[in-house]
């Protein structure tokens, strides 16, 4: 791990600072235009939002929230998220990100792990938020559901309503001014079985919000649409610090849905998007609109078709939560070659490695590693979890990202594979191993195992092989109930796991296959039978 001492670029400077600057240099500016599927949008000045981040600070401080005080976040896509996310950097304080489609258990998991004192949601989430995580010192509840009026059953009661929080700006604390403190921890799901939450400073979000502005090319003129979940780095970084970085506008939607992206864009004349290339795919069930302002959407691989059919220049980039910013990016000037990322990004050293340590030669593939520097470049820590952080750099202090890439001749780099065996559903990260996890502990289940199925919309989703126990052990006469067996793993899922994660598919076999006669499960071997059952 490199941690070897610097001069910050931010030494002085952290996130509640920067956009006290913003509100100084851009005040009568936009900022922010919430763009709900129903309903008036509205705007906020750089000025006005500002204040209200003051006024939310003030009121989190009188509620007892402190430096270094963890607050879950876990809403939609929402006005209230950013502020939240900006009046936690206020204090000091750090913003446990969660992903809204989280299951009970998962969300005891990432409140019990960060130790949460309190946490902020949405009337349709807040149930189980409130039944999930004990212990908490209050839960604050926004008024409405991605911009929907919510359920007269679900409406917060007057003690609990996020409203009440506001406070006086003018008694707001003043910023810690130290970018090395923690602002936000971020659950990914790594290749193990639990979690690991992912520490950023302020440092590492200036960062972000720096290098991701050079990267796009953004300046105060640009409208950027994001319609990605907040919590992930794509909205959290590339779009929205981004944006405040280079004193542009967010047009905020609730979240991605291709009936609703257009009218949107054009509406607010965007000028830029983050998408993945599940985006891409469903838009393409939209008419394009005659007229749009579209300079560039960022979109994970370069393909010519899209940038055709949208008439849109696509910029190829790659990063982990880890990285905070895109450490491979494309270059518009720059020629292209369809399914390819981009190039090293110039604030980072890239080395890409064979098995045996050696550099791979051009067209060959291997293992991405990449250097920067821990609580700027890129992440501070793993939570509580040394070892995992220690174990995540090699010898040299290279990040060990376990994705696989190929270097093309033309110095172009294209992702191949993901070495930590994930899986890509709908634009999420799923870990298999978070799913075997769950699956193992059903009543029945012997030996289980996840892979990936290509999916036309979702890129691929998980399939999971099951071994019953009657089988594993050589077993009682007479097959297993597999039609109950079934039921059982499917309820077990549902109540641990986020919809997206939760296998598509449920097949049983006898035995799993098995590599070189030992007992590790051969997943290259299922991913086979998949794609010759599927013609793949």
């Amino acid at each position: 791990m490199n941690d070897e001492p610097y001069v910050s670029p931010y030494a002085g400077l952290d996130q509640a600072g920067l956009l006290l600057k913003r509100a100084q240099t851009h005040g009568t500016r936009t900022f922010l235009t919430w763009a709900p599927f129903d309903g008036a949008a509205k705007s906020w000045t750089y000025a006005a939002f500002a204040d209200d981040a003051a006024r939310l600070a003030h009121g989190l401080a009188r509620r007892g929230v402190r430096q270094g005080d963890r607050v879950m976040i876990n809403l939609e896509n929402a006005p209230e998220y950013l502020l939240a996310w900006h009046a936690l950097a206020r204090i000091g304080a750090v913003a446990v990100a969660t992903n809204a489609r989280a299951s009970g258990e998962e969300l005891a998991y990432f409140a019990g792990h960060a130790g949460v004192r309190a946490a902020i949601t949405q009337p349709a989430l807040a149930a189980r938020v409130r039944d999930f995580c004990t212990g908490l010192d209050w839960l604050a509840v926004i008024g409405h559901d991605g911009g929907v009026e919510p359920r007269e059953a679900d409406r917060p009661s007057r003690d609990d309503r996020f409203e009440a929080l506001y406070g006086d700006a003018s008694k707001a604390p003043a910023p810690p001014g130290d970018g090395t403190l923690p602002m936000a921890v971020h659950y990914t799901s790594g290749s193990t079985a639990r979690p690991k939450g992912v520490v950023w400073t302020h440092d590492n979000v200036l960062w972000g919000g720096q290098v991701s502005a050079n990267h796009e090319r953004l300046t105060e003129a640009d409208r950027h649409l994001v319609t990605l979940p907040l919590f992930h780095v794509v909205s959290g970084i590339y779009s929205t610090m981004a944006s405040l970085w280079a004193g542009a506008e967010v047009v905020l939607q609730p979240r991605f849905s291709a009936s609703r992206f257009w009218p949107a864009a054009v509406e607010h004349r965007c000028t830029w998007a983050s998408l993945v290339p599940f985006c891409s795919q469903a838009l393409r069930r939209e008419p394009v609109p005659a007229r749009h302002w579209f300079r560039n959407w960022g979109h994970a691989v370069l393909d010519s078709s899209v940038e055709a059919h949208f008439r849109v220049p696509l910029l190829g980039w790659w990063g982990m939560t880890e990285i905070i910013t895109q450490g491979i990016v494309g270059d518009p000037g720059l020629p292209k070659r369809d399914g390819a990322i981009g190039r090293p990004a110039p604030e980072y050293r890239l080395a890409v490695l064979r098995d045996d340590g050696s550099p791979v030669e051009p067209g060959e593939t291997g293992e991405l590693r990449i250097r920067g520097t821990p609580g700027l470049s890129l992440f501070r820590e793993y939570l509580d979890n040394s070892a995992a952080t220690a174990d995540s750099f090699d010898e040299r202090g290279y990040f060990i990202t376990g994705d696989l890439v190929t270097v093309h001749e033309d110095g172009l780099i294209g992702f191949a594979d993901r070495a930590k065996d994930m899986l890509k559903v709908g634009g999420e990260n799923v870990s298999p191993a978070e799913l075997e996890r769950v699956i193992a502990q059903v009543d029945g289940v012997g030996e289980v195992a996840v892979v990936g199925k290509a999916d036309a919309l979702r890129d691929e989703v998980p399939v999971a092989f099951v071994m019953p126990e009657s089988a594993s052990e050589g077993g009682p006469e007479g097959a297993p109930d597999l039609s109950a067996l079934t039921s059982a793993i499917e309820r077990r899922c549902q109540a641990a796991l986020a919809d997206f994660k939760q296998p598509r598919e449920i097949r049983f076999l006898d035995d799993l296959p098995r590599t070189g006669g030992i007992a590790k499960v051969s997943k290259p071997e299922l991913r086979r039978l998949v794609e010759a059952e599927t013609g793949n």
